[in-house]
């Protein structure tokens, strides 16, 4: 499914590729890379809340900011809560970007290969094959409690709802 003129981008519409997500659906599972180019899946954090931070890449400001951000508020949450930062950079890169910034409080997984992740979230922006920055707060049953999909990808999401979303969730 395409949705035209679904975010933005410095102002620039861009088509989103893949369904949205309502709140009260069962989370769509994916296929991501870790670090060390390892599968992972919906499934892999079970029995946890899933905080899925999606940025469109690490090595820009605002998606800097967001994954260190939610870094630092993983020291106040439950060890049941798990935050996950999603984009499409490639692993090693990831890798680099949390040795260089100290991130060890979020995990870091890549969409590179094949989107699984976007296109099952519906947040691949197609005309850059990047993921729209957004949010999602999965419970342990695999229910998704909250989503956000930032208008104006240059702009920050919203870290009480999301981290609220997430307490509540427990």
């Amino acid at each position: 499914m395409e949705r035209s003129n679904a975010v933005t981008f410095k102002g620039t519409p861009f088509t989103l590729l893949g369904v949205p997500l309502k709140t009260g659906a069962k989370a769509p599972d994916f296929t991501l890379r870790d670090t060390a180019l390892g599968m992972r899946s919906l499934g892999d954090y079970k029995d946890k809340v899933r905080i899925f931070s999606v940025v469109p890449s690490l090595d820009t400001p605002v998606c800097d900011m967001q994954t260190r951000r939610f870094n630092t508020e993983a020291a106040g949450l439950s060890d049941k809560i798990q935050i996950l930062a999603v984009s499409c950079d490639l692993p090693f890169a990831q890798a680099r970007w949390c040795g260089a910034t100290g991130v060890s409080q979020v995990q870091t997984l890549s969409d590179y290969y094949d989107l699984s992740f976007g296109l099952a979230y519906g947040v691949v922006i197609k005309e850059l094959r990047l993921l729209a920055r957004s949010i999602f707060v999965v419970n342990a049953k695999d229910i998704l409690t909250y989503a956000e999909i930032v208008p104006e990808v240059t702009h920050e999401v919203n870290f009480t709802a999301a981290l609220d979303a997430a307490k509540a969730a427990l």
